[in-house]
């Protein structure tokens, strides 16, 4: 029982010496709301196609763990060597893609490092700013750049070999409408145009006026947000 009772005694002096029960605590509890409020953000103002919900369900978890390793290897710089020979060996591999979900991955890093290095304050103030220039930025540009994303590539495979009328389609419903490339044959017209369109409703009346423009008519629509038009 002794054993048991000094054991203990040691433990829980190593851990106050590192950092005091009470500042754990608040560093741990900081950390989880502030990779919620973060979680929350992404779900809600995201961009992101794949599973926001799915992914940012990582965010509390990664936030954490950078904090229990961080209070770790603070405190010796051999158990922090021993850390990057660890890390050198054992790869994360992932498949993203998004440069959005890797910036909201350095962010929940960045709380834990924060609650990891007892500034939680810091960490809080910190990510305030943050979310308030996302959303800012959100606001300000966010319709800007879903308008940005109605450029599209239109190919369009036809019978018929009136390339006159069916620019004469295109041009009807498309704000914007630029011939790229047309090939013709005994089967008829393969065309390709560059395109803009204001609403979904033009898309819908552009396909409909197409497939009654001749029999066998196929069209593929394809949204190309980078194009310059």
């Amino acid at each position: 029982m002794n054993i048991l009772q000094q054991l203990q005694e040691r433990y829980i002096q190593e851990f106050s010496n590192n950092m005091p029960f009470d500042e754990f605590l608040v560093n741990v509890i900081t950390t989880a709301v502030l990779a919620g409020i973060l979680r929350w953000y992404y779900i809600r103002y995201g961009n992101a196609l794949s599973n926001r919900s799915r992914f940012a369900a990582n965010f509390m978890p990664l936030a954490l763990g950078t904090l229990l390793i961080i209070m770790i290897i603070k405190s010796s710089i051999a158990l922090s060597l021993g850390l990057v020979g660890a890390l050198s060996i054992v790869r994360y591999r992932a498949a993203i893609k998004d440069p959005e979900e890797l910036t909201f991955l350095f962010i929940a890093v960045g709380l834990g490092l924060a609650g990891g290095a007892n500034q939680p304050i810091l960490g809080a103030v910190a990510f305030s700013l943050m979310i308030i220039l996302l959303y800012a930025g959100q606001r300000l540009w966010g319709k800007r750049a879903f308008q940005s994303q109605n450029k599209l590539i239109i190919h369009i495979h036809t019978d018929s070999a009136d390339l006159n009328g069916l620019a004469a389609i295109m041009g009807k419903h498309l704000s914007y409408v630029e011939l790229k490339r047309v090939d013709a044959g005994e089967s008829g017209l393969d065309a390709s145009f560059l395109g803009k369109a204001d609403d979904v409703a033009q898309l819908a009346a552009l396909k409909d006026e197409v497939l009654l423009f001749a029999a066998n008519t196929r069209i593929s629509i394809v949204e190309q947000p980078a194009l310059m038009l």
